[in-house]
């Protein structure tokens, strides 16, 4: 069977069941560069600017975490989010 990649959301068709939404992926696969773009995030000019208040404490912890692995800590922040969002949604 050959599978094809997907490149863009576009073309994924809609679902009347998840029994055909499971057979459309078993012979599609999403694009890499797609997958990254889906979970790193989208262009700055899509983001939205929220204002999100937090124990400073809590903050610090954040910060403190996000140097260690070497990444901004509100980009690691939303990276948490999509992540927990593609978890709910599953």
């Amino acid at each position: 069977m050959n599978i094809t990649v997907v490149a863009d959301w576009e073309s994924v068709p809609a679902f009347a069941s998840l029994g055909e939404e499971a057979q459309y992926w078993e012979g599609h696969q999403i694009a890499l560069r797609l997958m990254q773009t889906s979970l790193v995030g989208t262009d700055t000019n899509e983001s939205t600017t929220i204002t999100l208040r937090m124990d400073p404490r809590m903050l610090s912890r954040l910060k403190r975490l996000a140097r260690q692995r070497y990444l901004n800590y509100q980009s690691m922040l939303k990276q948490w989010v999509a992540e927990r969002l593609e978890k709910e949604l599953d």
